[in-house]
């Protein structure tokens, strides 16, 4: 399967964005102070159990995406080359 030039490199924009987005998601979620995250003794609640899963799925999905946009940029320039 071939990408186009703009496919590959919105794939790729979109896993360091979801990287990027994500990762600052995460550094609030530990942050957190106004009870959502952690009670009042300082144990994570569900609250903060689901949001980590989301994070480490989009971590994962992003990356995956990512990596697909990179193989596909790759090949261009490879063909470009070729030629």
């Amino acid at each position: 399967m071939k990408l186009s030039r703009s496919a590959s490199w919105f794939l790729l924009a979109f896993g360091v964005w979801s990287w990027f987005i994500w990762i600052t998601f995460v550094k609030n979620l530990w942050k957190d102070g106004s009870g959502l995250a952690f009670d009042d003794s300082g144990d994570p609640t569900g609250y903060f159990w689901v949001h980590l899963l989301l994070a480490i799925a989009s971590f994962v999905l992003g990356t995956v995406v990512g990596v697909i946009g990179l193989r596909g940029v790759r090949a261009l320039a490879a063909s470009r080359a070729k030629d």
